[in-house]
């Protein structure tokens, strides 16, 4: 098929590598020129395991423009949105990436019918607004009506960054928001081979054992959208469920490792998402739950669960400052080291990280702070250069004179670090993640997560 991809962020590339991969025509489309030049080039714009690779093997049968009269839209056979929607003041979801795609597809559309995927991460009904939004620039552009040619899906997406492409070619789940045959018959053309698993798995990403096959589930559109909302603020409430009784089991002297292997082995439950640290952060959980609560006051409904869940999150970034203020007594000219930026690891997405929030704590009580992070610090230079801390690729030089360190992302590189040559200091260690055995012999002071 023909399929063009709006947006070549972490879904929008991921997605148009994946379908290039599985035989389609794929062409992707951004406004960033400079990004899409460096596309064309082959060279990769984000970190994702295992993207360098496939891209390498897929990127001359793609195309990438930065010009819609480039896009040949009226030939395509199916359009995914894929642009950015970050979070509001007030919570709510921006969507004048999304309106800019609507009315640029409404002013290219031919005569060929195409469907229309929603796969940004979108609020209840914006299905139909994208539908209002292209039948009403149509006419404005055109003085006419589009009948029958364009109908608006809804097909979330569910990848986790660093396993973006795992989860597109071997997902949980495919969704698909819509009631208009014609629409659901190209999709099931279009996701055919992954939801049949096949294809010839890539060498790079080999097929799990046992999975012959992926449910597909069609709804209505305001179902599948919603389902999206639902399934992140779950995970995020997990997250933040086992954060809280880290807190208590702290007080108490237990240990949450041991209490979440006891509660995830209960099947009803299950072990995942259960790992105690400093919290979420990334693209999904904190602007999905933000949105929710946001949509529910439109509807006078308050979200008293997942506000909970949020307030716990964010109460961990201050946790970690505070705990180290309480080791260190004053934090004030103090050099804290941090080890890892990216909200987690096998990524360089620094959205809604914690480390941006801890540095800023620290940074206001006076603590001088180095970052190191493998990946990271190119988007953290670029992105946030007024943070009041340094940046450094060098981790000896990171950790040179430290006072304290803290963990921020659980890259191996820190657990294999030679700590025999580290003079012992207090280790916050944010994802119970070190080996604390080795490290208390050492000399340092391990303060984890719920231990």
């Amino acid at each position: 098929m023909r399929v063009l991809i709006i947006g070549t962020g972490y879904v929008g590339l991921n997605t148009g590598v994946m379908l290039a991969y599985l035989g389609n025509d794929v062409t992707c489309i951004d406004l960033n020129q400079e990004k899409v030049k460096r596309l064309q080039a082959g060279e990769v714009t984000i970190f994702e395991p295992h993207l360098d690779e496939l891209f390498a093997e897929v990127h001359q049968k793609m195309h990438f423009v930065s010009d819609y009269a480039q896009a040949d839209i009226p030939n395509q056979d199916v359009i995914f949105i894929a642009v950015n929607t970050p979070s509001l003041a007030d919570g709510n979801a921006d969507l004048s990436y999304v309106r800019m795609a609507a009315e640029s597809i409404a002013e290219n559309l031919g005569e060929k019918f195409v469907v229309i995927v929603n796969k940004s991460t979108v609020p209840i009904g914006s299905g139909n607004w994208v539908e209002a939004i292209i039948r009403e620039h149509y006419f404005e552009v055109r003085n006419a009506k589009p009948n029958g040619l364009f109908n608006v899906v809804s097909s979330p997406e569910f990848l986790a960054q660093g396993a973006a492409l795992h989860g597109s070619f071997y997902p949980d789940r495919i969704i698909i928001g819509s009631e208009h045959e014609p629409s659901i018959e190209r999709l099931k053309e279009l996701f055919g081979p992954i939801i049949r698993q096949d294809f010839e798995a890539p060498a790079c990403l080999p097929r799990p054992a046992g999975l012959s096959e992926v449910p597909m589930l069609v709804c209505d559109v305001t179902s599948a959208e919603m389902v999206k909302y639902a399934a992140n603020s779950f995970l995020a409430l997990k997250i933040s469920f086992i954060n809280e009784i880290a807190q208590l089991t702290q007080k108490i002297g237990a240990d949450v490792s041991a209490i979440a292997k006891g509660i995830g082995l209960d099947k009803r439950i299950g072990d995942r998402f259960l790992d105690a640290g400093i919290g979420w952060g990334g693209s999904c959980f904190g602007k999905d739950t933000a949105a929710l609560v946001a949509t529910a006051k439109d509807y006078h409904l308050d979200m008293p669960i997942i506000r909970a869940a949020r307030d716990v999150n964010y109460a961990q970034r201050v946790w970690v400052v505070d705990r180290l203020q309480e080791e260190l007594k004053i934090l004030k000219g103090k050099h804290i080291a941090l080890l890892g930026f990216s909200f987690k690891p096998n990524t360089d997405d620094l959205r809604d990280a914690p480390s941006l929030d801890i540095s800023r704590l620290l940074v206001q009580r006076g603590a001088i702070v180095r970052a190191h992070d493998p990946v990271a610090l190119d988007n953290a230079r670029s992105q946030y250069p007024n943070l009041g801390i340094t940046y450094s690729d060098n981790l000896e030089f990171t950790l040179d004179a430290a006072d304290a360190i803290v963990l921020i992302t659980e890259w191996p590189i820190y657990r294999e670090l030679n700590w025999e040559s580290i003079p012992p200091v207090p280790v916050i260690d944010g994802r119970n993640f070190l080996d604390r055995d080795r490290l208390t012999k050492l000399g340092f002071t391990v303060i984890g997560i719920g231990r």
